[in-house]
């Protein structure tokens, strides 16, 4: 941390003669005022160095986190914010207070020509800010957890993820932001990427529909976004470094088409793009990725904003449309002012990027002067929290009607996350909380009686264990060390049986920021939690008494070893701050789980398609360069991942293969059952739009909802195609027993089409399509056939983002 410290402080001033003194440009009535004139006129009132700076961030603050809290109680809550780090400024200008403080970052302000700071804040599962401020817990900040984007994702419901993003929209308004760093829909390639609890799916169509409702949602409320990471940001692992080499199709049909939908159907005020290269360049010098597509291509109208000390050359930068470089340093304002006084960086470039900064400035909450009241309404947003984490819980096994728990009312609650529960992974994407409350919490609210002498164990184990990690200091987002579970002995569990009717045992898992997972008791659970489940069971088998487990996970985690040892298996994901309690509504029947698995869980690591190459590998180092790039806050070695499995990701590559996974996507039980019936298409053959409508009826004895998926099979006689791909969902309201709703969904032929590299253009291929209705990709249920008279070019695009070398690509097995 000193190391990083006394090197961004080294950065910070080694331009002293670019902020000089700017008197000559002091206010006066006569410049041009943002708002009042036109946005050309301001920019061309600016002196080089005004543009310099306001194209790259005021810096970054070095925040410790927060203290971890024990209870709920209020004062477990007056915790102090541990000490930030500012770095310094080379001009007094920058010497300003924070507005929001704790924030990741803010724009310069040009005061004379009307232009304000604008500030943007972590991240995707709720505004990242210091809950104290200045010593004086009296008055806090806190903001709400909500639920991961895993568990939003396995929702399915547009409709419950705006109403998450309007609530979300609302706290970052009131809280003085302008942006929020999210939401993040890079793809689940591998279920070992570190921030797969941040993204949504293994799907584009789902990652882009979620997140064009989370944007939706937020921007409702007059703040931005910043959807990220642009483009096939997918590990963590060497992440400032690796170059992603993919091939044209998979990257248009995989990787860029969640981005594209999500720019298509919200317009987020902002992109950002990610750390990696992608088929060389990095993301954020890639004029092909960054103008061609994003904006010629999909017709993005905001700014575009590099991750934090993303990239290694501003000047290029700036040429690829990258308007805004954060955090920022005054290097990078050296790098592009002289670069426009040597003639290697066009000024009318500059001003392009400046326009666009200056178009979303505009529209901000700081430049319409809004007066935020530091007071968002934090118990309402948390109910909202709660019900939306109810949506998103999968209920993956319920054998002999396990759950709900409607008899038993004593309960053996087991497992270190039962009492230490996870509401969010780490990094920035989580939340400073002002609580969180447990599953034992949860299940004593609603009645239940946890097993006095077990919460006593744990609670007792759990606070001697943090006890002995060294206090937290500098600037980390690696998750706390996992704390050893507790193995009850033969004589306690003989006294658990007696005195319980079910037990209830919980796994954790938790991930983030700067690093993927392992295997080895990550994926995999431990032998300690096998032994758990093992004697747990054994136990209350033995007795006649049901066993749950509950996974509190960010990411696949897995199953078939154990799963045949318990009765009941939730997958509640990382739920937010209302954790317990809306876990406890699953399990207690208040709420009907509808949850379905956005992710496919496979049956072992060694099935995953890109098991073989990911991370990738490092390459030897070449370079002489003994220290970071003036945007890089660390070196990293030069690495590569081949992204060899092409376009069969997910379940495109387990139902195309033949290969069994251990839940497939799409999976998820309820306390009811469903009848599909009378899926319909409006015409036997395609040329404009077909209409599919399906109707489904609860035929079961419970209230509940359903999610269905329409999945479609093509020809294939050209273009080597997946099995089958999803093409539409859809969840019905709460269907009462008995009761029937209609569904439909529409067919273009862009949605059928694939992208055709030698020709770079999306073909829908003539020959006959099945169209599959279904509750999961394997649990087809209604299918339905249309024909396509011939080969449809659906869209034409550009030859770019070639990969430089030669892929050895998956096909589909021949028929």
């Amino acid at each position: 941390m000193k190391n990083l410290i006394k090197y961004v402080q080294q950065v910070f001033l080694v331009a002293p003669i670019l902020f000089f003194s700017l008197h000559i440009h002091a206010q006066n009535s006569s410049a041009p005022q943002l708002g009042k004139n036109l946005i050309k006129e301001v920019i061309a009132a600016m002196a080089l160095e005004e543009k310099a700076k306001l194209v790259v961030g005021m810096g970054f603050r070095f925040q410790s986190p927060v203290p971890e809290r024990r209870d709920t109680s209020a004062a477990a809550r007056r915790d102090t914010a541990a000490p930030a780090f500012r770095l310094p400024a080379t001009d007094p200008a920058d010497n300003i207070p924070e507005k929001v403080p704790g924030a990741a970052g803010r724009t310069h302000a040009i005061t004379r020509l009307g232009i304000p700071s604008i500030t943007v804040s972590d991240g995707p599962a709720g505004i990242r800010i210091s809950p104290i401020r200045n010593g004086d817990s009296s008055k806090t900040y806190y903001a709400t957890a909500f639920p991961s984007g895993t568990l939003l994702a396995s929702t399915w419901d547009t409709a419950t993820v705006k109403k998450v993003g309007v609530a979300f929209g609302n706290e970052i308004r009131e809280y003085g932001a302008d942006i929020i760093l999210g939401p993040a829909l890079n793809i689940h390639r591998n279920p070992l990427g570190g921030r797969n609890f941040e993204y949504y799916s293994e799907d584009p169509l789902i990652a882009g529909d979620i997140t064009a409702a989370m944007v939706n949602g937020i921007q409702s409320n007059g703040v931005g976004t910043s959807i990220k990471h642009y483009a096939a940001n997918n590990q963590e692992t060497n992440r400032n470094n690796v170059n992603t080499i993919v091939s044209e199709r998979a990257l248009r049909e995989i990787y860029l088409k969640g981005f594209e939908i999500a720019v298509k159907k919200s317009q987020p005020w902002t992109v950002m793009t990610s750390y990696n290269k992608l088929n060389g360049p990095y993301t954020s010098e890639n004029p092909d990725l960054v103008t061609t597509i994003l904006r010629n291509e999909w017709g993005f109208k905001g700014l575009v904003m590099s991750d934090w000390f993303g990239g290694s050359d501003p000047v290029a930068q700036m040429k690829a449309g990258n308007d805004l470089l954060m955090p920022g340093t005054p290097a990078q304002s050296k790098a592009i002012v002289d670069a426009v006084n040597n003639g290697t960086l066009d000024v009318k470039q500059l001003d392009k990027n400046i326009e666009k900064i200056l178009n979303i400035i505009l529209i901000s909450p700081e430049f319409k002067k809004y007066r935020y009241s530091n007071k968002p309404d934090l118990t309402a947003h948390a109910l909202v929290s709660r019900s939306a984490a109810t949506e998103g819980m999968i209920l993956l096994k319920n054998d002999g009607n396990a759950l709900p728990i409607k008899t038993a009312k004593k309960l053996a609650v087991f497992g270190n996350t039962s009492y230490n529960i996870i509401a969010g992974g780490t990094g920035s994407g989580d939340v400073n909380k002002p609580y969180t409350i447990n599953l034992a919490q949860g299940l004593t609210n609603a009645g239940y009686t946890v097993d006095a002498g077990l919460k006593d164990a744990y609670e007792h184990h759990i606070a001697d264990e943090k006890a002995k990690r060294p206090k937290t200091t500098g600037f980390s987002f690696a998750p706390p060390p996992v704390i050893p579970e507790l193995i009850a002995d033969n004589n306690t569990l003989t006294q658990k049986v007696t005195n319980n009717d079910a037990a209830i045992i919980t796994i954790g898992r938790n991930a983030g920021e700067g690093a993927d997972r392992k295997l080895k008791n990550d994926y995999y659970l431990s032998d300690t939690e096998k032994t758990i489940i093992k004697n747990v069971a054994d136990a209350f088998h033995a007795k006649g008494k049901k066993v749950i487990v509950v996974l509190n996970v960010g990411g696949v985690v897995e199953v078939a070893s154990w799963r045949s040892q318990v009765d009941g298996i939730l997958l509640a994901w990382q739920p937010g701050l209302e954790a317990g309690n809306a876990i406890t509504d699953i399990l207690s029947g208040k709420v009907n789980p509808s949850g379905k698995l956005a992710t496919t869980f496979p049956v072992d690591y060694p099935d995953v398609p890109s098991a073989k190459n990911f991370p990738g590998k490092e390459l030897p180092d070449t370079s002489k360069t003994p220290t970071p790039n003036a945007n890089q806050r660390r070196r990293s070695r030069p690495s590569e991942v081949v992204y060899e499995e092409g376009v069969y990701v997910g379940y495109r590559y387990f139902n195309t293969f033949g290969v069994k996974p251990a839940y497939e996507f799409g999976y998820g039980l309820s306390y009811t059952t469903f009848k599909y019936s009378g899926l319909t298409l409006s015409s036997a053959s395609l040329t404009g739009k077909i209409t599919a409508t399906v109707t489904i009826t609860n035929s079961g004895a419970l209230a509940g909802k359903e999610v269905a998926q329409l999945y479609v099979s093509a020809p294939g006689k050209e273009m080597d195609k997946p099995a089958e791909e999803l093409k539409a969902f859809g969840k019905t309201k709460l269907l009462q027993p008995g009761q029937s709703q209609t569904l439909s969904f529409t067919i273009t032929p862009a949605d059928v089409a694939s992208f055709d590299t030698q020709s770079t253009s999306w073909i829908a291929e003539a020959g006959t399509y099945t169209v599959k209705a279904g509750a999961s990709s394997e649990n087809i249920k209604q299918t339905a056939t249309f024909t396509l008279a011939k080969d449809v070019v659906t869209e034409k695009d550009n030859k770019v983002l070639l990969p430089q070398v030669q892929i050895n690509e998956m096909k589909s097995p021949q028929p």
